[in-house]
């Protein structure tokens, strides 16, 4: 479109996030922004321990089931 990728406009909204908030709000949403993306991969992680947790219970399941 106009010739401007992902981060020359990620570079940009930065610098509009400076003039506009001033750097000490933009070093909080930036402190906050890292909290929220470490709280994700654990949310994660736990999800995907209990899936393979699952799923082992339910081959352990199947695996009794057919021995009898």
């Amino acid at each position: 479109m106009f010739g401007i990728g992902i981060p020359e406009l990620i570079i940009i909204a930065v610098a509009f996030g400076i003039l506009f908030y001033g750097s000490q709000k933009m070093t909080e949403f930036a402190r906050s922004l890292g909290r929220f993306t470490g709280e994700f991969k654990k949310g994660k992680q736990d999800i995907e321990r209990e899936l393979k947790a699952g799923e082992a219970s339910a081959s352990e399941d199947t695996e009794r089931k057919a021995k009898k």
